[in-house]
Parts: structure tokens; sequence; C-alpha cells
């Protein structure tokens, strides 16, 4: 039963908020030490939550996992992958925006997921916690950075948890895991009162399906106070978008690297088959992709923002144990991000963010010349064995150029700002893991996008595929 549902049972009174949450605590305590998903543990706040009156939103009463990074929850500490931070355990002052509009939205936060340290690499394996194993293979990656999230709803723990994405990291655990992960664009979430929407940072969640993204938009869309950037509003609620007409739209289809190299077969059979469900829907669909993704040039740039932010959270790190940081307090591979940030003045990062704003309008501008949509692998591959992503390396070239692969597909649209989601529309033949789907609209465009989404979901059905079950 996906989130909807749930809050309806709640609404109609068939079950209390309170045997709502049991039920999920009793998931979470049996399944997650096969999964490691839930890294901290409110049990008895969310019991004290349900005790009182439980806001009256669409998701009244439905359990709730939140994501140990950047989003900080009045009361409850928040360790962003890092030891210690974990060891201070010091509980946050106030709710971040989207946390209050998740509790004005009547859900109920059992706890946090496991995340990558400072969300820096596309795998959820923190030293500090350990790694999340894919719920369908558990010797597989569960992706990252919010693996943690989308393990917790594959696996049945909650069926809606909080997710952010700087570089992917919605769009790669879904694929992993098989469930839905829409990135929103930017401006669409407040990420107040911290965070800059003009960075390619969103937050929003992992859902089981595409009803749940819709309700989840409506809940938590709009800005906050001192927003940078606001997308435009919709027309309507984005719930009305589900089963209304897309007409027919014009495809581009990339099922390889968009430098030209191929991917794993299974991921291009993904994308191959996605295009030929979207033709018999009535659309049209042709090879293409905006001609800016395939120079690998200019997206060194992000490379360089990416140090660049990895060394202003060490920074942030020290303010708050009150030290300066050694070494010993990070990761390897994040200690020799904030080293190799030593290195950029500020010039190099003044001019990396104009490479940003190039990239930024040279990927839109495909859109504006006529095409509506587009499809890729959210992956290039299979999800990775456990320890493919490791963060205890400090070699630098080979974890970029492995990471540089596996976003190859859902990074640029953090850059454009646009909205992505990945949909769980295939399994790999021999082992049976979920191969994503992505879907790339035009800035603003979550209304087209969901649209074709909630199509595709009527299309090809995938409620039923869970771990443990048959095929």
């Amino acid at each position: 039963m996906d989130a909807v549902g749930q809050a309806g049972l709640v609404s109609s009174g068939q079950v209390t908020s309170a045997e709502m949450l049991e039920a999920a605590i009793e998931r979470i305590i049996d399944l997650d030490p096969s999964v490691n998903a839930v890294v901290m543990r409110w049990f008895d706040a969310a019991r004290a939550t349900v005790a009182g009156p439980v806001p009256g939103g669409v998701f009244r009463g439905v359990p709730f996992l939140l994501k140990d990074l950047l989003v900080a929850y009045a009361g409850q500490p928040l360790s962003d992958g890092n030891q210690r931070l974990k060891e201070a355990a010091v509980p946050s002052l106030a709710d971040a925006t989207v946390v209050a509009r998740f509790r004005a939205a009547g859900l109920v936060t059992v706890g946090r997921t496991n995340s990558a340290e400072f969300g820096s690499l596309p795998a959820t394996e923190p030293l500090v916690w350990g790694p999340t194993r894919n719920p369908w293979l558990t010797d597989r990656s569960a992706g990252g950075s919010s693996g943690g999230s989308a393990a917790a709803v594959a696996s049945g723990m909650v069926a809606v948890a909080h997710a952010s994405d700087g570089g992917g990291s919605i769009r790669i655990p879904a694929s992993c895991c098989g469930v839905v992960g829409l990135k929103p664009s930017q401006g669409r979430v407040s990420l107040g009162p911290y965070g800059d929407e003009s960075g390619p940072a969103v937050h929003f969640c992992h859902t089981r399906s595409v009803r749940d993204a819709a309700a989840m938009l409506d809940a938590v869309s709009g800005p906050g106070v001192g927003d940078t950037v606001i997308a435009p509003p919709p027309a309507r609620p984005y719930v009305c978008e589900l089963g209304a007409d897309p007409g027919s739209l014009r495809i581009g289809l990339l099922d390889h690297y968009p430098w030209g190299e191929p991917v794993h077969e299974e991921s291009a059979t993904a994308a191959r088959d996605a295009g030929g469900l979207l033709e018999s829907l009535g659309h049209r669909v042709e090879p293409g992709f905006p001609a800016a993704l395939a120079d690998r040039g200019p997206w060194r740039s992000v490379g360089v923002l990416r140090a660049v932010n990895i060394r202003a959270m060490v920074s942030r790190l020290a303010e708050s144990l009150g030290r300066p940081v050694t070494a010993a307090d990070v990761e390897p591979v994040n200690w020799a991000l904030a080293e190799q940030a030593r290195e950029v003045s500020a010039v190099d990062h003044v001019r990396a963010l104009e490479s940003r704003t190039l990239l930024r309008r040279a990927v839109q501008q495909w859109w504006a010349d006529g095409f509506d949509l587009l499809v890729t692998p959210t992956l290039g591959e299979p999800p990775a064995p456990i320890g493919a992503f490791a963060g205890d390396t400090a070699d630098l070239s080979a974890l970029a150029a492995r990471s540089g692969q596996c976003v190859a597909f859902t990074q640029p649209f953090n850059i454009s700002g646009q909205p992505a989601i990945s949909l769980p529309l295939h399994w790999s033949a021999d082992d049976g893991l979920p191969i994503g789907v992505q879907l790339v609209a035009a800035y603003g465009r979550e209304d087209l996008l969901l649209r074709v989404a909630h199509q595709l979901e009527q299309a090809r059905p995938w409620a039923g595929r869970r771990p443990g079950t048959p095929a």
C-alpha cells in the first residue's frame, strides 16, 4: 500500500495513527538488520507524536523517515554520515523548512536513514554506520547518497522517505532499489533556512507510486522565506495531472553514454523498452539528446565546485566541534577532496560557477528547440557490488572516474535545474535487480513529467514487484 492509501485507512478510521506506527516499527525491527537503512530510531518520540493530535494533512498518520544529511529536525541529532557528529549527537534547535512541511502533511517521523558522509558518493557506505544493502540482493549497493531511504521504502519498512539530490542522490538509489525517485525543479522545494536554492541540490523523497510523488509535491513545494530561486507555480495541484492526457509528445531517447561509450546491455534495454512503451502510448520517440552532454570538458567545473563544497562542510564540522578538523575526523575520500579544494583560487571558483551557468543554458536549449521529454537509463549499469564506492580510499582519480560514469545521466539535470524522475520499469534477466529509467522534462514542468510517469505506471505496473517475491 502506498502512503496515500495508508493515510486513507487512518482518515476513514479503519486503523489509528498509533497502529500504523507500531506496524512500521515492527517492520523496521524485523527487516533492518539485513539492510541497514535506519541508523537513528526515534520510536518513543514518534509514539509521543501519535499520542497527541496528528495534523490532518494528506499523509495523516503515515510513518516516515528522514535522511541523515543536512535536514534539521527539532530536538533530534544529525550526523551527516560523520563519526564525530554522531558522537556529539547535538539536537537540532529548529526544523528545516521542508521538515515543517512534512509535519504539516501529517507524516510521523520514526528516525533517520543512512547516507554517504556529506552526501559525496553515489553509494551509501559511510564508515560510521556501515553500508546500506540492496533489499533485492544484499551484496549489492542500494545506491547513494539517499540509499537508506530507498532501501527502507523498497523493503517495506515505510511507504515514503525523505531523500535529497545534488547529483543523482534521489534517482540513483531509486534505480538500484526499484522505487520511484522524483528530483523536482531547482527552486520547487525550499532549502530554508540554511540551504541555497541556486545550487544543484534539492529535497524530496522516495515513494512506491507516482500518486505519492504527486501528493508529496503538492504538500511540500512552494517558496520559503528568503529563497533565492523560485520555480514557477503549477497551474493546478499535481495530483490533478494523474490520468490527464499529455497529448502526443516529442521524446528523445539516449541509450548510451553521452560521449559515445555503450552502457551495460540491461541499462540500454531498459531505456529502449521504455521508448517502445512510450511509442505504444502514442508518443513520437526518436534518438536524440542535448549535445552539451557529450562534451566532457566543461563538466570538469562541477568537480571544482564539489571539492569546494566538501571543504566548506569540513569547515562547518570544525565550527561544530569547536576545534580544527584533522584527517582522522572525516573519511579519506572527503579529506582528499577538501585538501584538493585548497588549490582552488577565488578566480577558479568564479569561473567554475560561470561554466555551470553556461551548461545550464546549453542543456535547457534542447527542450526550447522542440523536445518535450528525454528518456535515458538512470544508471549505466546494474547496482554495483558493496564496496565499489568505498569512502576509505584517497585515490581520487579512480573514484572520480567511477563516480563520473555513475552520475552521467543524473548530474546534468542538477546543473540545468530540470525535473527528472527514475521509474522502476525494468529488472535484470539474470538476477532480478531493478534497472531504473529516467525521464527528464523542461524546467518547471513536473506536471508533464507526472502525467507521463503515471501513464507508464498504468501501462507497466510495478506495485506487485517486491524484494522476496517472484517476478
